[in-house]
């Protein structure tokens, strides 16, 4: 697949917006390490290659296990993998990114209810509006992927 343009070159001023937006996921006190889970979570949904092997590699760094990643797909039939707040984290992500019949169940609004504060669970709607947008930009335009090197210092014991 050829990348169509850079659009961070064609118009700087829409990626500093999307950057500016990011960091201010990066300022809400959420875990980094649950926001890289649901970015990689949301990234595999749209199909963005890009963010999905970003976030691969920040959370390998981070001292994410590779059957935690390998899993992700299926984190509702192995519950042991995933924390309740994890999981209700997943499920709050799959569904405001899909926006199946143009809402979002109660149950799973329920379930991050109770996992997140009101604060929080804003926070962490923000972060996967912002993924989204990151996701459509390098779709829409076939943002290479596979040369991401992670900034993040890897975990040791």
């Amino acid at each position: 697949m050829q990348e169509r343009l850079r659009y961070g070159k064609a118009y700087p001023d829409a990626y500093k917006a999307m950057l500016t937006f990011s960091q201010a996921v990066e300022k809400t006190g959420l875990a980094p390490q649950l926001i890289d889970l649901v970015n990689y979570r949301v990234s595999q949904i749209n199909g963005c290659a890009f963010c999905f092997d970003m976030h691969s590699k920040d959370l390998r760094a981070r001292g994410e296990t590779e059957q935690r990643l390998y899993m992700i797909s299926a984190w509702r039939e192995v519950p042991h993998l995933y924390s309740d707040r994890e999981r209700a984290a997943l499920a709050w992500a799959e569904a405001v990114t899909r926006l199946e019949n143009q809402q979002v169940p109660d149950a799973v609004y329920d379930m991050a209810c109770q996992a997140f504060s009101e604060a929080e669970l804003t926070q962490l709607t923000l972060a996967i509006v912002a993924i989204n947008g990151w996701n459509r930009f390098n779709v829409a335009f076939n943002t290479p992927a596979g040369n991401y090197k992670s900034a993040i210092i890897r975990k040791t014991g």
